[in-house]
């Protein structure tokens, strides 16, 4: 047993402390990233904001109507091939969609059945497991990289350095990071195990950095003001998913509760995605999300409108005329409370 003793903090522990600015508007910041990755090659330029592989949130749809903003879609890896063959056949290369997979033998026989049939249009794979720390995990990442070495591949999910660096050495682009703190997610609770969001994102961003790997903050972010704090953390990345929910472009049907409309939302390891993918959950093991009921919200448009317009206010305040610019003028102030709840949100 050892305590370790070092303060861990999450977003709502900080803010980003404004410094002298020469940008005369929101309009002069560019919010785009520019990146070419260390193991596959392929350049990347678009908004990195992804909206996260859960079956509500990580649909066709949604990779569409974000496409015209820059940004991406993980999809949810629950589609059968016939679909993902004919969504990345009619997006072509110029999709930035990721084809997500677990690491079951299943899981891959479908991916080579897909790729053999859409080739090329698929150029970014993330691989997705809840604990990204096992070996099994590791090694399917070294072997998947042998098999497909012009795959831009992104993998998680790990909260630590010395994982980050494993994972960047097996070949993976991206690694994914977060444990514990998605909307929906329970294993924190479930479990005991996790890691504060912003100190992951910190750490495992220094890891990568060093070896010219790429991290993705999967997780945590509540408001525009989070995703500026990721990113302000080091994140080349920020993968969202509650913060992208109720809209039209997630799955599911409209809920009409108490005079109310709502949309159904639930983690990935829940007991209602297990119920749905597999009959149930297993009796070796407990359910480690929550389902809830977001509130209809319309189109998505609007969502992005605020979280990218946030976050080129976060670079405004802070004097940085790109997004790569801002973690580099990034302090942040430990604080006591985030903001003023007397009238909650809105």
């Amino acid at each position: 047993m050892h305590i370790d003793l070092d303060i861990k903090l999450d977003f709502k522990d900080v803010l980003i402390r404004p410094k002298r600015s020469a940008l005369p508007s929101r309009l002069e910041v560019d919010i785009t990233r520019e990146f070419s990755f260390k193991h596959s090659g392929n350049r990347y330029h678009g908004v990195p904001v992804i909206a996260a592989n859960m079956d509500t949130v990580g649909t066709f749809e949604m990779a569409r109507a974000l496409r015209p903003f820059g940004m991406s879609a993980a999809l949810h890896k629950h589609y059968d091939g016939e679909q993902l063959v004919a969504f990345f056949k009619a997006l072509k290369p110029k999709s930035n969609a990721f084809y997500s997979l677990g690491i079951t033998k299943g899981d891959l026989d479908k991916f080579d059945r897909v790729i053999k049939q859409a080739g090329n249009a698929i150029r970014y794979v993330c691989i997705d497991v809840a604990n990204g720390y096992s070996e099994t995990f590791v090694e399917f990442v070294a072997r998947f990289r042998r098999a497909y070495p012009k795959l831009t591949l992104m993998a998680g999910n790990v909260v630590t350095g010395e994982m980050t660096e494993e994972l960047i050495l097996s070949g993976v682009d991206i690694v994914k990071v977060g444990i514990g703190p998605g909307s929906v997610c329970t294993t924190r609770t479930m479990t005991g195990v996790g890691y504060p969001q912003l100190s992951a994102v910190i750490e495992c961003a220094d890891a990568a950095h060093g070896l010219g790997g790429r991290i993705c903050a999967d997780g945590g972010c509540t408001s525009p003001g989070d995703v500026a704090k990721a990113f302000g953390g080091g994140a080349d990345f920020v993968m969202l998913g509650g913060m992208l929910a109720g809209h039209d472009e997630c799955a599911g049907e409209i809920v009409d509760r108490d005079g109310g409309r709502y949309k159904r939302f639930y983690g990935m390891s829940s007991r209602a995605a297990m119920e749905k993918y597999v009959g149930s959950v297993a009796h070796y093991r407990a359910a480690e999300g929550k389902e809830v009921l977001v509130p209809y919200r319309g189109p998505v448009d609007k969502a992005v409108q605020e979280i990218l317009g946030g976050l080129r206010s976060a670079c405004t305040y802070v004097g940085a005329r790109t997004l790569r610019e801002l973690t580099k003028r990034t302090t942040f102030v430990r604080v006591g409370m985030e903001s003023n709840e007397l009238f909650g949100e809105n």
